[in-house]
């Protein structure tokens, strides 16, 4: 991964081969980013995305080992615990032009992607849902 900033912004270049979930924690541990959002594209070899059933409370996930094309890749740069909490989901096309996708578990890089983070000011934070009871990660204004 190679990063160069501009200003709040900073474009990122994921190469063939590595991970795009560890290089984004990368990128929000160097550059200390404690909210941010995230959007890219490229093409990927393997991808593990998912869903959360809120009645079982478990994601329920799917892994693709093929060429992909990612159509849209779209999520947020929070705090939990004090450490980079990475919230992203993802669309990929597949040969046939179909889409998959859901929650963004793993994402490995066949081609290249583009991916733009934005630093925002301040910090938000997680905690367990406690108002809808869904077991989920919710952000944390206090």
């Amino acid at each position: 991964m190679q990063y160069r900033q501009f200003g709040d912004v900073y474009a990122l270049r994921v190469d063939r081969g590595e991970e795009v979930m560890s290089c984004l924690e990368r990128l929000a541990r160097e550059q200390k980013i404690q909210a941010g959002k995230i959007e890219g594209l490229g093409a990927a070899q393997e991808m593990t995305a998912g869903l959360y059933d809120v009645s079982s409370r478990e994601f329920i996930c799917q892994e693709w080992h093929e060429p992909l094309e990612i159509t849209s890749l779209v999520g947020n740069i929070t705090q939990k615990a004090g450490e980079p909490y990475l919230h992203v989901h993802v669309t990929a096309a597949d040969r046939k032009q179909r889409a998959l996708g859901g929650h963004l578990k793993r994402l490995v890089i066949g081609g290249t992607a583009e991916i733009f983070v934005t630093r925002l000011d301040g910090t938000v934070g997680r905690r367990i849902d406690d108002i809808g009871n869904t077991g989920l990660n919710i952000f944390d204004f206090s």
